[in-house]
């Protein structure tokens, strides 16, 4: 397992961190995953053992019973608080209460408060907005941030599922301020997803923050088990909870192309669609989730695949989109000023073992 710097501060994060949306099955979240607290455990056992040190949740992860879950799985399996890089996210809806959603100063507070009493801690590592709220003006959400960060109960703050101009303005405001920035960034990014590249990859590596990819398999359609002649059937999650959304043909196309790599490899489809995650520059750790250990053990041994360059020239090519406007013509315009140079916009890299 190999570790990476959380953006530019000095908190190394394993390169795989444990998801947790399986936990729980309340509601919705059921189609995703139900483990309850002994299977959590022996997840989280696993998740340890192997080096991962960085584990996500949120709190509208079955409203809260994720959280309750990981917060006892700690205590149950007496995990060293100062080993362990805790995230977790505000945002979403947590009751029917007029202010029991978004991401103003009082829901903030509110829903950290929360967080924090199931998951038995008196601080997290990093705090996320889990969105976009279009009511609540950027000033008073960093604001906010900034108030639980100064009273000791959150270490970094992140952001999750952000638009590059919201990022950028909401780390203006607080450098204005003198207030902490968003380290982070936590979106949608898969080998079938990559519009992440289009304007995020960009910024992330400029700003030297971190990208945190979710859904890396794209809900389970990048597992292996679905092909052009198995299709998601009923009963299948992908039916039943059909996001991210996935142009099927194009990825029945990419995991030709992994099938065939993974083959040469003996290894699975789901290893190179996360081996393929994980070279992506500007990634610093990839989420994983999991219903069994048997599904997360596999998808930690990619950590171990190592692609050739001429493979994951292949892969890139296969699932290589047009680029839209204006990318290409910055691209277009950008190439008498570096192309052949030694240019590059990347942080040098650094990792441990």
């Amino acid at each position: 397992m190999n570790y990476n710097f959380l953006g530019n501060t000095g908190v190394l994060v394993s390169e795989l961190c444990l998801g947790t949306m399986t936990f729980g099955g309340n509601g919705f979240w059921q189609a995703i995953g139900e483990l309850q607290q002994e299977a959590v455990n022996d997840i989280l056992k696993t998740a340890v053992e192997q080096g991962i040190n960085f584990i996500d949740t949120a709190n509208v992860y079955s409203f809260g019973q994720s959280e309750t879950l990981l917060g006892q799985a700690i205590k149950d399996l007496g995990l060293q608080r100062d080993e362990l890089v805790i995230a977790t996210k505000v945002r979403g809806r947590m009751g029917d209460g007029k202010n029991q959603v978004g991401l103003g100063r009082l829901q903030i507070m509110q829903q950290l408060e929360g967080s924090l009493k199931r998951l038995q801690l008196d601080y997290v590592d990093l705090y996320q907005i889990h969105g976009f709220d279009p009511v609540t003006p950027l000033e008073e959400t960093m604001r906010g941030l900034e108030d639980v960060v100064r009273r000791g109960k959150v270490r970094y703050i992140g952001c999750s599922n952000l638009a590059a101009w919201q990022v950028m303005k909401a780390n203006g405001i607080a450098e204005k301020q003198g207030w902490g920035k968003f380290v982070s960034t936590q979106n949608y990014y898969s080998i079938a997803g990559r519009d992440l590249e289009n304007e995020i990859v960009p910024m992330v590596q400029d700003q030297q923050m971190a990208i945190l990819p979710w859904s890396p398999l794209a809900g389970g359609f990048l597992s292996g088990k679905y092909t052009r002649d198995n299709k998601p059937s009923d009963g299948s999650r992908r039916l039943n909870f059909d996001f991210p959304p996935v142009d099927q043909e194009y990825a029945y196309d990419i995991i030709d192309v992994m099938k065939r790599i993974g083959d040469e490899h003996g290894v699975s489809v789901a290893q190179v669609a996360l081996a393929w995650v994980l070279k992506k520059p500007g990634v610093t750790s990839v989420i994983i989730g999991a219903k069994n250990n048997d599904q997360l053990t596999d998808n930690i041994k990619a950590t171990e695949l190592e692609l050739t360059d001429e493979q994951m020239a292949e892969l890139d090519q296969v699932s290589a989109r047009p680029k839209p406007y204006p990318q290409w013509m910055i691209e277009r315009q950008g190439n008498d000023r570096i192309s052949g140079s030694n240019w590059s916009p990347n942080r040098s890299a650094v990792s441990q073992k």
